[in-house]
C-alpha cells in the first residue's frame, strides 16, 4: 500500500527536520484500507469503505520532545508543518530522559513488512460483489428453523470486513522497519425470544489474517445458540465456589497483570506488582510468555513503536515475575535497562491435562462457568477487583442453568494463586492466547 514515493517523502521529512534544528527524529508512516458489509436479518444493511493515511512525527529538539501527526502528505505542507512543530517543541520544558533508543536495540529484520507472513494477497483483489456474497453466506437468518426449539430468533445483526494495514517506521539513527498485514473479520449479535416474550442477546466473532481461515458460516449460528442458552436464568445465593472462565473472555483476568507490569504504571507506583520483579508470587503452574515473532499469528510484530526489536520473553515463569515492559523513556527515568514497550502476543501455558473446556468442567465438578463480564473494575495499585458476570451453574461437570447479575470479587494475587487447571483451547484470533481457566474458592455475590 505504501508507495516508494511516499517512503521517499517520509525520508525527506526526516532529513528536513534534522536540517532545521532537530537533534533526533522518528517518523511513522501508516496507511490502512477497510471495507465492510453490514447484515440485518439476512439482508445487506450497509456498506463502508475507509482509507486512512497519516504521518506521525516525533521530534527531539534541544533536550525537548514533542509528537505531531498529519494526514496531509504533500511536500510543501509537510515542510511547513515540520517547521511549526520544531518551533513548538522549543517552547516546551527540557526533559533529560528523552532520547531515541540505543541503535543496537533496533529491528534490522523488518525490511519488506511481510517477514511474518501476515499478508493475504487476495485482499487486494476482493470485489464489492464478492464481499456481498461472503456477507450473505455468513448469515444464519434463512436457516434459523434449524436451531429454533423453545425460542424464536427475532433479530440478527452482523458485519463482515476485510482490512489492509501497512506502516513504516524510520529514525535519524538509520532505522527502517516495516510491518504489513491483512485482517478478515466476521461478527454477529443475535436476539432471541422465549415463549413468554423475554428477550436474550449474545454475540460471536472471528478474525484471521487469511480469508481461508475465517469461520464465516458458523459465526451467526453460534451467536444465536449462545443467546438461546441464556434463556431462563436462575438466581443463586452468594457463595464461594469454583470459577471457570471461558477462553473467549479469560483475557479479562490477564490484562490487569500485564498492565501492572507496564513501565509507566511501575514508575508511577500505580501497580500492585511495582516491586515484585524476580519474586515468586504465583503457583509453579503459572507461566505466561510473550511470543511476538511466530509467523502467521495474529498480533505478532517484529518491532514496537520505537522500532525496538521484539523477542520472546518470559513474563511470569513458574510463578516468578520475570519482566517489566519498559520503553526507552521510562528506562531512563527509572535508571534501568529498557525491554520493549508492551506485550505483543502473550500465551498462558496450559496445564492440568485437560484438552477441552468440557474435560475441565468434568475435572472441577461444580462451580460457575463465566462466559462474559458485565462491567466492574479493578484497582491497578492494589490489585483488588469486582466484576459483573454471566454464565452457567455447573453441577456434576455439566451446565445446569444460565446465571447472570452476579459479582466476583477479590484480589488478583490471591485469585491467581487459586488457579488449579486450564484447558488447551485458546482462541487464535485473540492477541492474548488464554485458555479456559479454572480457579478454586472464589467469592460470588448475588
Amino acid at each position: 500500500m505504501i508507495t516508494n514515493e511516499e517512503i521517499a517523502l517520509a525520508t525527506h521529512c526526516l532529513a528536513f527536520a534534522l536540517e532545521n534544528g532537530a537533534s533526533g527524529v522518528r517518523i511513522t508512516l501508516s496507511k490502512s484500507l477497510m471495507n465492510l458489509v453490514g447484515m440485518l436479518n439476512g439482508e445487506v444493511d450497509k456498506t463502508a469503505h475507509a482509507l486512512d493515511k497519516s504521518l506521525q512525527l516525533q521530534l527531539f529538539v534541544n533536550g525537548r520532545f514533542g509528537t505531531f501527526s498529519s494526514n496531509r502528505l504533500e511536500k510543501d505542507e509537510l515542510e511547513s508543518f515540520i517547521l511549526q512543530a520544531i518551533d513548538t517543541v522549543k517552547m516546551l520544558e527540557e526533559d533529560k530522559f528523552r532520547s531515541l533508543p540505543d541503535p543496537s536495540r533496533l529491528a534490522k529484520d523488518a525490511v519488506t513488512g511481510q517477514e511474518l507472513g501476515l499478508w493475504d494477497a487476495t485482499a487486494e483483489s476482493i470485489t464489492s460483489a464478492r464481499r456481498k456474497e461472503l456477507a450473505i453466506s455468513s448469515s444464519f437468518w434463512a436457516r434459523k428453523a434449524e436451531a429454533e426449539k423453545g425460542f424464536t430468533l427475532i433479530a440478527e445483526e452482523g458485519e463482515y470486513s476485510d482490512s489492509i494495514f501497512d506502516s513504516v517506521t524510520m529514525d535519524s539513527q538509520g532505522l527502517f522497519a516495516r510491518h504489513t498485514e491483512t485482517s478478515f473479520e466476521i461478527g454477529y449479535e443475535a436476539t432471541v425470544q422465549d415463549s413468554e416474550g423475554n428477550h436474550y442477546s449474545n454475540y460471536w466473532w472471528d478474525a484471521a489474517p487469511f480469508l481461508k481461515d475465517l469461520q464465516l458460516e458458523s459465526c451467526a449460528q453460534k451467536a444465536c445458540l449462545r443467546a438461546a442458552q441464556a434463556i431462563s436464568p436462575v438466581s443463586i445465593d452468594s457463595c464461594r465456589t469454583n470459577l471457570i472462565v471461558d477462553s473467549e473472555c479469560a483475557g479479562k483476568l490477564v490484562t490487569p497483570l500485564l498492565n501492572a507490569l507496564g513501565g509507566f504504571a511501575v514508575q508511577q507506583k500505580n501497580s500492585f506488582l511495582a516491586d515484585k520483579l524476580g519474586k515468586k508470587l504465583f503457583p509453579d503452574s503459572l507461566s505466561i510468555i510473550d511470543l511476538p515473532r511466530v509467523p502467521g499469528e495474529t498480533g505478532c510484530r517484529l518491532f514496537d513503536s520505537e522500532g525496538v526489536a521484539t523477542r520472546e520473553l518470559p513474563v511470569i515463569e513458574n510463578g516468578v515475575v520475570k519482566t517489566f515492559f519498559i520503553n526507552t523513556y521510562i528506562g531512563h527515568k527509572m535508571g534501568v535497562e529498557p525491554t520493549i514497550e508492551d506485550a505483543t502476543r502473550v500465551k498462558l501455558m496450559p496445564f492440568g491435562g485437560c484438552s477441552t473446556q468440557e474435560e475441565l468442567l468434568q475435572k472441577m465438578i461444580d462451580g460457575i462457568l463465566v462466559t462474559g463480564f458485565n462491567g466492574g473494575n479493578s484497582n491497578a495499585a492494589t490489585g483488588n477487583f469486582s466484576y459483573g458476570i454471566e454464565g452457567f451453574l455447573i453441577r456434576g461437570g455439566r451446565k445446569v442453568h444460565p446465571v447472570r447479575e452476579m459479582l466476583i470479587t477479590g484480589d488478583f494475587i490471591s485469585l491467581w494463586n487459586n488457579l488449579v487447571a486450564t484447558a488447551n483451547d485458546a482462541r487464535p484470533c485473540l492477541s492474548k492466547l488464554i485458555p479456559t481457566l479454572a480457579f478454586k474458592d472464589v467469592s460470588f455475590s448475588a
